[in-house]
């Protein structure tokens, strides 16, 4: 069985962000030399998230929206974990939520997001 792991890091300038990370996979994919397989992408920080949908930008505002109505950022002490002098106790929620890995299918040596 062949493996390949890379690491792939990204910087935020806001708190929240959504960014489209598939070339940057397609691209390990391709370097790793998998033909048929799986690939798992795993957010590797505890409040970042993994998945997978339209890259829209009003989806991605309608995801923004949604979350921060689910578990504001503020009031900050509504949070417990906050006491510990942290102000991210929502972005654990929200964490939880959109999920922290992906799998996706290898086929003929690229990303398999099905039809």
């Amino acid at each position: 069985m062949k493996s390949y792991r890379k690491e792939l890091w990204f910087n935020t300038p806001t708190r929240v962000a959504l960014i489209n990370i598939t070339p940057h996979v397609e691209r390990a994919v391709s370097e790793s030399g998998v033909k048929e397989g799986i690939c798992l992408v795993n957010a590797m920080h505890i409040t970042a998230s993994v998945f997978i949908n339209d890259d829209e930008p009003g989806l991605h505002e309608d995801f923004k929206e949604w979350l921060e109505q689910l578990a504001p950022h503020e009031p900050i002490s509504r949070y417990r974990h906050n006491r510990t002098g942290e102000d991210n106790g929502d972005a654990h929620l929200k964490r939880t939520i959109m999920g922290r890995e992906v799998v996706v299918a290898i086929t003929d040596g690229k990303l398999d997001f099905g039809p």
